[in-house]
């Protein structure tokens, strides 16, 4: 057998790995809130997460996947075919290793920024400094403190607004069933941009922006005041039964519908940080040459898809547990704001082409309606924790990646 042969199983082998620690740490981006606010169980959000990664990674996740994440190394590198095959290898060993440690710390880091930091890492070792876009970086570097604070603000916002017209009212159950047409609107209207916007299925689409704005604000509207109806006839029997108003059952129902579709669209974004280097290596092998985009086949989706479903059926809770209960209580309108602020936060970023990652959105979203019950409900401590493995994460990304390239070079 010849050397591409055991380099294009090894490619497979890192790239399951890759893919199972996406899920195991990015699934408390989506199911997090949900389960730490009890508005579904932590077995119930493996289940879901799960097949919603499945079904986003093979039906929604892109076809033509850039063969450089986020055009941080020039594609230049790419030009020997040994030194590409070798680099797509550490760069998917090194990002996986990084957020493995991560995960076994129980801790939220960006897989984008991990797959990056190893990019950058392989770029430095085949091209030298030249090779590397500093200023991209700077951008990454920036998005570390935009993705938090927008979400916070957000989340803050949103929860205050809860508090003000729900909460603090004589009959909040009443309060939040008049106005459950109006939340579950604004959030059917960020979630249909989202996916319009933010997806790789919605980007082939290539709707006309205010085309796309229209749609999606007279479906919120016609599904918003559906779906107030439909939540106030089944909880409310139940809802009055919990915690004598039930405000927060109104609210479950709709972080639910939120925390499904963060994970439907996790699926579609993130398996590309596990399978864009496979299918360099692979296209590699197959036809000796790559540019800057290769064509992945939907069997290395689904197989990314089954990557990241075990990687949270196995080792999902870690995280989860970190981000649903260990910052700070949630609540089902607590979560529902979490959720509302990441995904708006992912959304308006993305159309203004700021580099921003669902982890921090949510991380930040979690710390914003903490605050809003005041300083002393922050766990700070994790929090301080959490901001140190963002900063690490590039360079022992990088470092990582240099020294496994290293060690390839001199056996392969």
């Amino acid at each position: 057998m010849t050397v591409e042969f055991y380099v294009l199983i090894a490619g497979y082998i890192f790239g399951f790995y890759m893919a199972w620690n996406i899920g195991a740490n990015d699934v408390a981006n989506s199911m997090a809130s949900a389960v730490g606010a009890k508005a579904i169980t932590l077995r119930q959000a493996v289940l879901i997460a799960g097949i919603l990664n499945i079904i986003g990674a093979t039906f929604i996740g892109s076809h033509v996947t850039n063969t450089i994440r986020k055009g941080i190394v020039s594609a230049d590198v790419l030009n020997d075919p040994r030194l590409a095959l070798i680099g797509a290898l550490s760069a998917i060993l090194a990002a996986a290793l990084w957020v493995s440690f991560a995960t076994w710390k129980s801790l939220p880091v960006s897989t984008t920024h991990s797959i990056v930091g190893a990019m950058i890492g392989y770029g430095l070792m085949a091209g030298g400094f030249s090779v590397v876009n500093w200023m991209k970086l700077c951008e990454v570097v920036l998005s570390w403190i935009l993705s938090p604070v927008f979400s916070l603000l957000i989340a803050f916002v949103m929860f205050r607004i809860i508090i003000r017209f729900i909460i603090s009212k004589n009959e909040p159950f009443h309060r939040a069933k008049r106005l459950a047409p109006f939340f579950i609107g604004i959030t059917i209207f960020v979630v249909l941009l989202s996916f319009l916007f933010k997806t790789p299925l919605g980007n082939q689409l290539s709707m006309n922006p205010c085309i796309a704005l229209l749609s999606a604000l007279f479906a919120s509207v016609i599904l918003g005041v559906i779906g107030g109806k439909l939540v106030g006839v089944f909880i409310k029997k139940r809802g009055r039964k919990n915690n004598g108003n039930g405000a927060e059952e109104i609210f479950r129902k709709i972080q639910i519908g939120t925390s499904c579709y963060v994970a439907l669209a996790q699926g579609a974004n993130d398996v590309a940080n596990a399978i864009g280097p496979l299918a360099v290596i692979y296209f590699l092998v197959k036809t000796g040459t790559v540019g800057e985009t290769v064509p992945v086949p939907i069997f290395l989706l689904l197989f990314g898809g089954v990557g990241i479903a075990c990687g949270i059926s196995m080792a999902g809770y870690r995280v989860m547990e970190t981000l649903g209960k260990k910052i700070t209580t949630l609540t089902n309108t607590r979560g529902f704001s979490v959720d509302f602020a990441a995904a708006t936060t992912v959304l308006i970023a993305s159309k203004l082409g700021l580099p921003v990652s669902t982890t921090h959105a949510a991380v930040g979203g979690v710390l914003g309606v903490g605050l809003a019950r005041g300083i002393a409900a922050i766990n700070f401590m994790i929090i301080l924790k959490i901001i140190l493995y963002w900063i690490l994460t590039v360079p022992a990304a990088a470092v990582t990646s240099m020294i496994i390239f290293y060690i390839l070079k001199m056996v392969i």
